[in-house]
């Protein structure tokens, strides 16, 4: 069915959904290293923090 969506579609309709799914796709990419990002750099952030000197 999805041939003949396609056939009868024009060539700007054609290239503007293609466009939109490439656009939907690049974001979710975006999303998924920005989630990826932001778990790895948590626990990084919290190993570089020095040691409060201990009193004893």
């Amino acid at each position: 069915m999805r041939e003949d969506v396609s056939k009868k579609m024009s060539r700007q309709e054609r290239l503007a959904a293609k466009l939109r799914e490439n656009l939907r796709r690049r974001k979710a990419q975006a999303r998924a290293v920005a989630g990826a990002g932001a778990d790895s750099a948590a626990p990084d952030a919290t190993e570089s923090l020095p040691n409060p000197a201990r009193e004893s």
